[in-house]
């Protein structure tokens, strides 16, 4: 029914925030990684929405981005997780965050949101793994970090290009290069495959 919503930012409440457009204040409940990423009230703000019917209610969800509504949606799909508890693992992590954590069996971070269980973490990454590319997914990371950027680094070879991913990422340089030199026989690997190598041996530390 709704694609997305622009218009005035007009109030940021605890468990969403109120959109105004056309003398219409719409409620769209948001995760707080979305909240930590708005502009002050008064400003013109677009998001994606997912509009859900129940027996007993009509609501609006939000993301700005057409890629973190879909993820949200995927979560709805896994058997077991309702708009409560996929909204809680987006408030805990970035759908980047979510990503990477699926690609590498990262059972532990998704199971620091609210409501997510180790069973049902562990169901999420058997669910969405299939579902999800490593390739799509670190491209959608570098391309926001070119929009800070500008401009990437050169990178010389398969480790190096690995480890300028996981810097990327938000891990150290130092956190880096060691989940890279720890793995064994790389020789003839390429990024995708070192990277995801990485991810799960620092999942680990």
């Amino acid at each position: 029914m709704f694609s997305y919503i622009r218009g005035e930012l007009a109030e940021v409440m605890e468990e969403g925030i109120v959109i105004e457009t056309g003398g219409v204040g719409f409620f769209v409940r948001v995760p707080q990684t979305v909240v930590s990423a708005l502009p002050p009230q008064g400003r013109i703000v677009k998001v994606y929405t997912h509009f859900r019917v129940s027996e007993d209610a009509m609501q609006l969800y939000g993301f700005l981005s057409r890629e973190d509504l879909e993820l949200f949606r995927m979560l709805l799909g896994v058997s077991g997780v309702g708009p409560k508890a996929a909204l809680g693992v987006l408030s805990v992590l970035t759908a980047d965050d979510v990503r990477f954590a699926v690609l590498s069996d990262d059972s532990k971070t998704i199971a620091r949101a609210p409501g997510i269980g180790p069973k049902t973490a562990k169901k999420i990454i058997l669910e969405l793994k299939d579902r999800l590319s490593l390739e799509d997914a670190f491209e959608h990371r570098l391309s926001q970090n070119r929009q800070e950027d500008d401009v990437l680094p050169p990178a010389m070879n398969p480790q190096d290009e690995a480890v300028q991913a996981l810097a990327a990422l938000g891990y150290s340089a130092a956190e880096s290069l060691r989940a890279v030199r720890s793995l064994e026989d790389t020789e003839g690997m390429d990024t995708e495959t070192i990277l995801k190598m990485a991810l799960k041996k620092l999942s680990r530390f």
